[in-house]
C-alpha cells in the first residue's frame, strides 16, 4: 500500500538509519549508564526502584510533605452554593426596610408616629440625621405650607399644567416644571441664602456686602422683587419671619439679610428681602 516504511512520531522526527531509531537510542543510554525502561509501561515501576534505591543508599533524605495551600474557593461557585453574596452596592445611613419595622434614622416608624413628630421631625431625621427641637420642626412645616401652591403664574406651575394638560402622567408634568427652575424662578431663595451665609462666613458687615456685590455687578438674590417691597410685603415672608423671631433661640442670617435690605436701594422701589 505504500511505497516506502511508514514511521509513526513527531512531524519533523524521520530516522533515516538504524542508528537514528528510538530504540538505538535507548541501548546508548543504557550503554550510558542511564536507566532505562523496556517501554513505556514500565516506566512508574522504574521510577519507584530507583527513588527507592536512592533513599536506601543515603543519595536521597527525605523531608516531610509540606502542608498543601488552601486555594481560595471560587467566587461564582461559592455564590451559587450560597456560601456568599455580593456586597450592597448603596448603602442607606438614614432609613432602613430591612427588618421588620422601617426605621428613621434608628428609630422605628411606630415610635415616631407615636410621638407625633410630624413631617417636619420625619425631615430633621432624614435630612439632618437628628431629632429638630419642636420650633424648627413647627418651622418647616410652616415654610411647606407657604410653599405649598401661589397659583399658576410662574415657570414652574405653567409648564406642569400645560404637560398635564397635553395628556401626561403625574410624573412626567411635575419634572416638567422642576427643570425650569433656576437663578430665574426659584433659584433666588437658594442663591440668597448662600450669598448671606457666605457674607457672614467671610466676616462681612451688610454694607460691606452690598457694596463689594455693587463693584462685582453681580445681584443680590431675594432682594428687590418686582412687586413686593418693604412697603407691600409678602405675607408669607411676614408670617415667617415672625415665627423665627419669636420662637427660635437666635437668628443671625435672618439678622444680616434684613441689615442688607435697608441698605439696598433697588431703583424704582425700596428693597425688600425674600425669605
Amino acid at each position: 500500500m505504500f511505497a516506502s516504511e511508514v514511521q509513526f512520531g513527531h512531524a519533523g522526527s524521520l530516522a533515516h538509519s538504524d542508528v537514528e531509531t528510538a530504540s538505538a537510542k535507548n541501548k546508548a543510554l543504557a550503554e550510558s549508564g542511564a536507566i532505562v525502561p523496556q517501554n513505556f509501561d514500565d516506566l512508574p515501576d522504574v521510577l519507584k526502584y530507583t527513588y527507592q534505591s536512592l533513599v536506601k543508599n543515603g543519595t536521597i533524605i527525605e523531608q516531610p510533605e509540606p502542608d498543601v495551600p488552601t486555594v481560595p474557593i471560587d467566587y461564582a461557585w461559592a455564590k451559587e452554593l450560597g456560601l456568599v453574596r455580593k456586597p450592597a452596592n448603596i448603602v442607606s445611613t438614614i432609613s432602613d426596610e430591612r427588618g421588620e419595622e422601617l426605621i428613621y434614622n434608628g428609630i422605628p416608624l411606630s415610635s415616631i408616629i407615636e410621638a407625633d413628630m410630624g413631617i417636619g421631625g420625619v425631615v430633621g431625621l432624614l435630612w439632618f440625621k437628628k431629632q429638630l427641637p419642636s420650633y424648627a420642626t413647627k418651622f418647616i412645616e410652616i415654610c411647606l405650607m407657604t410653599v405649598a401652591d401661589h397659583g399658576p403664574a410662574v415657570a414652574g406651575a405653567h409648564n406642569t399644567i400645560v404637560t398635564a394638560r397635553a395628556g401626561k402622567d403625574l410624573i412626567s408634568s411635575i419634572v416638567s416644571g422642576l427643570l425650569t427652575i433656576g437663578d430665574r424662578f426659584g433659584g433666588a431663595l437658594d442663591g440668597a441664602a448662600k450669598q448671606f451665609s457666605d457674607a457672614i462666613d467671610q466676616g462681612l458687615s451688610a454694607q460691606e456686602f452690598v457694596t463689594m456685590m455693587q463693584k462685582q455687578k453681580k445681584y443680590i438674590m431675594g432682594i428687590g422683587h418686582a412687586v413686593k417691597s418693604v412697603d407691600n410685603p409678602d405675607m408669607r415672608v411676614v408670617l415667617i419671619k415672625q415665627f423665627a423671631k419669636t420662637h427660635f433661640p437666635k437668628t443671625p442670617l435672618l439678622d444680616f439679610a434684613e441689615k442688607v435690605e435697608k441698605n439696598y436701594h433697588y431703583e424704582k422701589a425700596f428693597s425688600y428681602f425674600e425669605c
